[in-house]
């Protein structure tokens, strides 16, 4: 059986969210590149979304395929930001039995190979940390499987460390108390970390009932310290002090990131998005640095009032700026036509372009781009250190509040606007961005150090050697001790 080691198929699993899909079809694309075979696997909904653009994503290899499960959900519900505990709970419930069976045959294809597409038997999983279920299932058949956190390794640490933190009587914290109170109950963030830089649900917390999410995220950070390992799309020159603390309560933590930088796929792969066409011949229209890249990515939603700060903020510092406003990203419908009419002025003398969705790596790295008013989401954290690009951060929930910490406290590269949503500050934040000679040389120092972590030789390129010889090895040793489901 050995040349079977030779012949390593690994299901990836990311949760139904754009930012996790994007992540984790780079890791897949990395993979594939590594001679291992891939099936990359969606929820139904999702894959009806991205239509021919996942196919997009394998078009070069013979490798990489896409399949899909049932997330539980009728077709029409909307998935949106405050349904995330619900989706999940109905993929664990509605979604297990089909992801077993789908599993189950996929382990036992491979002998006849016109039934299995010429893929050989899956031998590992590799699942998102949001859904340990997945994990779980494929253990109990005998597969062995890897998680895959798509959020920061400060992040996770914080999850690690909400035991101290309740020790510490740190958490909950009054809803009228300081929020610029110190937090010292995270190992080596205590001369930084505030009350307001905690993932945003701590906010709601009680002595006697965990906010949802937050319940969600301490379980699922558990289940990650059983796991076999842990792989984060990070690089030791970001997040060096984050990972020591985070590896000593691991099995294994493999740092391989920032995968987009290391494995690029068309702007489409992955995107449930459709980008709007024009946003690169918008830009290459605008001088160097001029334009400010608005982005608050795939799930915050603002309200009209938020909106119109944001809109005048901008308008004040008098920089062009490309704005992405998802059809579902303010608030009120009976807005619509205010909102129409705001844009509309707004891209009066081609001062401004708003979009619906935008090919965010290409713009990043555009060179009419000359900061980035970010959510501070993981993925768009990466893509703009990566590129050196200075940003102004509005987090809105999971760990973008403690990422918005670690790029105005620790990178120096941009500044955190947390908390406030205001026109006047919107302004000066982004004028500030965009002029200071401190800020773009730690954006662009940062960057330095980054593209040295995914060259060859770098820390995160020898990571993900070292993992994919561990997929291999778990694939080796496992061969033909699958249970029958």
């Amino acid at each position: 059986m050995a040349a079977a080691a030779a012949a390593a198929h690994v299901l990836v699993f990311p949760a139904p969210g754009q930012g996790h899909i994007n992540c984790m079809m780079h890791f897949a694309t990395g993979l594939v590149g590594a001679g291992l075979h891939v099936t990359f696997l969606h929820t139904d909904h999702s894959l009806r979304r991205l239509g021919g653009a996942a196919a997009a994503g394998g078009a070069d290899s013979p490798r990489l395929r896409f399949m899909s499960i049932p997330d539980g959900l009728p077709n029409d519900h909307p998935r949106a930001v405050g349904d995330i505990v619900e989706l999940l709970e109905s993929l664990r419930t509605n979604g297990s039995v089909p992801y077993r069976s789908l599993l189950a045959s996929l382990v036992r294809a491979g002998d006849d190979g016109a039934s299995s597409g010429g893929f050989p038997p899956v031998t590992c999983v590799v699942a998102d940390g949001s859904m340990p279920f997945a994990a779980d299932v494929a253990e109990e058949i005998g597969v062995p499987s890897l998680v895959f956190r798509t959020a920061s390794a400060c992040s996770v640490l914080a999850y690690l460390s909400v035991d101290r933190l309740f020790e510490l009587g740190e958490v909950p914290f009054p809803a009228d108390g300081d929020l610029d109170e110190p937090v010292r109950g995270v190992p080596g963030m205590e001369s930084f970390l505030r009350r307001r830089d905690l993932p945003g649900n701590f906010r709601n917390c009680t002595e006697n009932q965990n906010d949802p999410i937050v319940q969600m995220l301490i379980e699922v950070t558990a289940h990650s310290r059983g796991a076999r390992a842990v792989v984060l799309n990070t690089a030791a020159s970001m997040e060096g002090p984050a990972l020591a603390h985070v590896a000593p309560r691991m099995r294994d933590v493999f740092a391989i990131g920032p995968l987009h930088a290391m494995f690029p796929v068309p702007a489409a792969a992955g995107s449930l998005w459709r980008a709007d066409d024009g946003c690169v011949a918008w830009l290459d229209g605008q001088p160097d640095r001029s334009v400010v890249y608005v982005s608050l990515g795939s799930f915050a939603v603002i309200s009209l009032e938020q909106f119109t700060e944001f809109l005048h903020g901008l308008v004040a510092a008098g920089y062009p700026f490309l704005w992405v406003l998802r059809p579902d990203m303010v608030g009120a419908s009976q807005s619509a036509g205010a909102l129409r009419e705001a844009v509309a002025a707004a891209e009066k003398n081609n001062k401004a372009r708003v979009v619906g969705w935008a090919p965010q790596r290409d713009v990043l790295r555009h060179r009419a781009v000359g900061c980035f008013l970010t959510h501070a989401g993981w993925n768009s954290t990466l893509e703009a250190a990566g590129e050196g690009v200075p940003t102004v951060c509005w987090p809105f929930f999971a760990d973008q509040q403690i990422n918005s910490r670690f790029v105005g406290a620790v990178w120096g590269t941009g500044l955190d606007m947390k908390d406030v949503c205001d026109a006047a500050v919107v302004e000066r934040m982004v004028r500030e961005a965009m002029e200071s000679g401190e800020i773009r040389a730690s954006a662009q120092a940062l960057a330095r150090e980054v593209r040295q972590d995914v060259a060859d030789g770098g820390s995160s390129a020898a990571e993900f050697e070292r993992l994919v010889g561990f997929i291999k090895e778990l694939s080796n040793q496992h061969d033909g001790q699958f249970i029958q489901a």
